[in-house]
Protein backbone atom coordinates (compact mmCIF):
# COMPACT_ATOMS: atom_id res chain seq x y z
CA UNK A 1 0.00 0.00 0.00
CA UNK A 2 2.67 2.47 1.00
CA UNK A 3 5.72 2.24 -1.20
CA UNK A 4 8.92 4.16 -0.81
CA UNK A 5 10.02 6.04 -3.90
CA UNK A 6 13.38 4.54 -4.86
CA UNK A 7 14.25 7.58 -6.99
CA UNK A 8 13.84 10.11 -4.19
CA UNK A 9 17.20 11.57 -3.10
CA UNK A 10 18.49 10.81 0.36
CA UNK A 11 18.42 13.78 2.72
CA UNK A 12 20.30 12.02 5.49
CA UNK A 13 23.95 11.01 5.65
CA UNK A 14 24.52 7.34 6.49
CA UNK A 15 28.29 7.30 5.95
CA UNK A 16 30.94 9.94 6.61
CA UNK A 17 34.55 9.99 5.47
CA UNK A 18 36.15 12.58 7.75
CA UNK A 19 38.61 15.35 6.89
CA UNK A 20 41.60 13.44 8.31
CA UNK A 21 40.61 10.20 6.53
CA UNK A 22 42.10 8.81 3.34
CA UNK A 23 40.73 5.74 1.56
CA UNK A 24 42.35 3.78 -1.25
CA UNK A 25 39.93 1.48 -3.06
CA UNK A 26 36.49 1.52 -4.60
CA UNK A 27 33.45 2.49 -2.49
CA UNK A 28 29.91 1.20 -3.06
CA UNK A 29 27.30 2.73 -0.77
CA UNK A 30 23.60 2.94 0.04
CA UNK A 31 21.74 5.99 1.31
CA UNK A 32 23.83 9.12 1.78
CA UNK A 33 27.63 9.41 1.69
CA UNK A 34 29.52 12.56 2.70
CA UNK A 35 33.20 12.81 1.80
CA UNK A 36 35.28 15.38 3.67
CA UNK A 37 38.55 13.45 3.24
CA UNK A 38 40.35 11.85 0.29
CA UNK A 39 39.24 8.87 -1.78
CA UNK A 40 41.48 7.18 -4.35
CA UNK A 41 39.10 4.89 -6.19
CA UNK A 42 35.66 4.81 -7.76
CA UNK A 43 32.58 5.91 -5.80
CA UNK A 44 29.40 4.09 -6.86
CA UNK A 45 25.90 3.77 -5.45
CA UNK A 46 24.50 0.30 -4.88
CA UNK A 47 22.21 -1.00 -7.62
CA UNK A 48 18.49 -0.18 -7.64
CA UNK A 49 18.67 2.55 -5.03
CA UNK A 50 18.61 6.33 -5.19
CA UNK A 51 21.69 7.46 -3.29
CA UNK A 52 23.21 10.86 -2.63
CA UNK A 53 26.89 11.79 -2.59
CA UNK A 54 28.01 15.00 -0.89
CA UNK A 55 31.61 16.06 -1.50
CA UNK A 56 32.66 18.96 0.73
CA UNK A 57 35.12 21.68 -0.23
CA UNK A 58 37.82 19.81 1.75
CA UNK A 59 37.08 16.47 0.06
CA UNK A 60 38.56 14.93 -3.08
CA UNK A 61 37.93 11.88 -5.24
CA UNK A 62 40.50 10.42 -7.64
CA UNK A 63 38.33 8.07 -9.68
CA UNK A 64 34.93 7.91 -11.29
CA UNK A 65 31.70 8.85 -9.54
CA UNK A 66 28.46 7.07 -10.50
CA UNK A 67 25.40 8.11 -8.47
CA UNK A 68 21.85 9.30 -9.02
CA UNK A 69 22.21 12.50 -6.94
CA UNK A 70 25.40 14.44 -6.17
CA UNK A 71 26.31 17.72 -4.52
CA UNK A 72 29.96 18.48 -5.23
CA UNK A 73 32.07 21.25 -3.73
CA UNK A 74 35.51 19.59 -3.73
CA UNK A 75 37.93 18.22 -6.32
CA UNK A 76 37.16 15.28 -8.60
CA UNK A 77 39.76 13.76 -10.92
CA UNK A 78 37.71 11.45 -13.11
CA UNK A 79 34.34 11.23 -14.84
CA UNK A 80 31.11 12.06 -13.01
CA UNK A 81 27.84 10.26 -13.87
CA UNK A 82 24.74 11.67 -12.16
CA UNK A 83 21.66 9.90 -13.50
CA UNK A 84 19.18 12.38 -11.95
CA UNK A 85 20.61 15.51 -10.33
CA UNK A 86 24.02 17.13 -10.05
CA UNK A 87 24.82 20.30 -8.13
CA UNK A 88 28.25 21.85 -8.60
CA UNK A 89 28.89 24.35 -5.85
CA UNK A 90 31.26 27.30 -6.13
CA UNK A 91 34.47 25.53 -5.05
CA UNK A 92 33.98 22.36 -7.10
CA UNK A 93 36.74 21.40 -9.55
CA UNK A 94 36.17 18.50 -11.94
CA UNK A 95 38.83 17.15 -14.28
CA UNK A 96 36.86 14.74 -16.44
CA UNK A 97 33.62 14.43 -18.36
CA UNK A 98 30.33 15.15 -16.59
CA UNK A 99 27.21 13.14 -17.48
CA UNK A 100 23.97 14.53 -16.04
CA UNK A 101 20.20 14.72 -16.42
CA UNK A 102 19.64 17.87 -14.32
CA UNK A 103 22.55 20.22 -13.61
CA UNK A 104 22.80 23.15 -11.21
CA UNK A 105 26.13 24.97 -11.47
CA UNK A 106 27.12 27.79 -9.15
CA UNK A 107 29.41 30.67 -10.09
CA UNK A 108 33.03 29.62 -9.59
CA UNK A 109 32.61 25.91 -10.34
CA UNK A 110 35.13 24.57 -12.87
CA UNK A 111 34.82 21.63 -15.28
CA UNK A 112 37.78 20.53 -17.37
CA UNK A 113 36.00 18.09 -19.64
CA UNK A 114 32.81 17.61 -21.62
CA UNK A 115 29.27 18.12 -20.41
CA UNK A 116 27.08 15.25 -21.61
CA UNK A 117 23.32 15.62 -21.23
CA UNK A 118 21.62 12.28 -20.55
CA UNK A 119 18.28 13.60 -21.73
CA UNK A 120 14.76 12.33 -21.32
CA UNK A 121 15.70 8.82 -22.47
CA UNK A 122 17.27 8.25 -19.05
CA UNK A 123 14.09 9.47 -17.30
CA UNK A 124 11.95 7.15 -19.45
CA UNK A 125 14.20 4.22 -18.59
CA UNK A 126 13.86 4.97 -14.87
CA UNK A 127 10.05 5.27 -15.18
CA UNK A 128 9.87 1.96 -17.07
CA UNK A 129 11.94 0.23 -14.37
CA UNK A 130 9.69 1.76 -11.71
CA UNK A 131 6.53 0.37 -13.35
CA UNK A 132 8.13 -3.04 -13.74
CA UNK A 133 9.04 -3.07 -10.02
CA UNK A 134 5.50 -2.15 -8.90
Amino acid sequence: MFSRNKNKPQSRIDTLIGVESSIEGNITFNGGLRVDGKVKGDVTEADASACTLVLSEHGSVEGSITVSHAVLNGKVSGPVHASHYLELQSKSRIVGDVHYQTLEMHTGAVIEGKLVYLGDANASKVENNKTLDD
